[in-house]
């Protein structure tokens, strides 16, 4: 069978897991999600992740991955998406890859990492001097060891300027010629034909799908997920606890946040990805297909 990807994208709420589902159905495909933060275990109603029973309809790939104190990589999350693929495909199946998170859809059109390996000695070390010394002392350390600039790099971003440092720490290279190499790189699934379709919806229709989805998972008992997932260590990890819908509630649990005002805020941060993610469509995107949501059947997708 021929090595085609086919990847099923677009904003949060549009409706892409039912439609993925129908899709894999009829034609004996199988799904790789790619969804952030489904890989985490537990993070299950804050995330939509998919039910046992929609699971049950159609194997899911790189879902519960990992413990919620963990930090996911986005490299570890290429080989497993490559290994699912191969595997999906070496049965006789199709490959459906779903999911709207930016970072980790590009991994399938573009490389997404370099191949510096960053001790972690390195990273405690850099850890330790942000937190004893503040950014600006990172910054300064960048500067010093990139003569010709930094580029484009947001500098009053402590994740981008400690993923930086790192990086020119444990190469030796700056960030130009880190850039040059990593420009040189194949993409990982260059070996793959790959077929993108966006689902999209009225901004007004999604909007109140979006109040719909949040009204459900307060009623289906977000709050008492984030209990668990706190004493499991949700706060271990910035990216799963800043996460929308999480990061309100643990406001709310820690009077930073009125109760009455959780699912408003909750809306409003939704509502504000979702407009970072149509930037991220429209600028990143390869050449894909969109399809309305509303009415929109399986044979409509690819």
């Amino acid at each position: 069978m021929t090595k085609t990807l086919h990847v099923l994208t677009g904003p949060t709420a549009v409706g892409k897991t039912e439609l993925a589902l129908r899709w894999a159905e009829a034609h004996g495909a199988e799904i790789v999600s790619c969804d952030a933060l489904l890989f985490y275990r537990g993070m299950d109603i804050g995330t939509a992740k998919p039910t046992a029973a929609e699971r049950a309809r159609v194997p899911h790939h790189l879902i519960d991955l990992c413990e919620v104190r963990e930090r996911m990589d986005v490299t570890y999350y290429v080989t497993k998406a490559r290994e699912a693929a191969a595997d999906i495909v070496a049965r006789g199946r199709r490959v459906l890859v779903a999911g709207g998170s930016g970072f980790y859809l590009k991994a399938f059109f573009a490389p997404v990492a370099d191949a510096v390996a960053v001790p972690a000695e390195v990273r405690a070390a850099i850890d330790a001097k942000l937190a004893a010394e503040g950014l600006p002392s990172l910054v300064a350390e960048l500067r010093a060891l990139n003569p010709d600039g930094l580029g484009g790099l947001d500098t009053d971003n402590p994740r981008r300027v400690t993923r930086a440092l790192e990086r020119c720490r444990a190469s030796g290279r700056t960030l130009g010629e880190l850039a040059a190499e990593f420009a040189r790189m194949p993409a990982p699934f260059a070996d793959w034909e790959v077929r993108c379709t966006r689902l999209d919806r009225a901004p007004p229709e999604l909007d109140g799908r979006i109040a719909e989805r949040v009204a459900a998972m307060l009623a289906a008992g977000l709050v008492d997920e984030v209990r668990r997932l706190r004493a499991a260590g949700l706060e271990e990890n910035p990216s799963a606890s800043r996460a929308i819908g999480y990061r309100e509630t643990l406001a709310m649990l820690d009077g930073r946040l009125p109760e009455a005002e959780l699912a408003p805020e909750i809306v409003r941060s939704t509502r504000a990805l979702v407009k970072k993610q149509r930037t991220w469509f429209r600028t990143q995107l390869p050449e894909h297909r969109v399809v309305a949501a509303a009415g929109a059947t399986a044979r409509d997708l690819f």
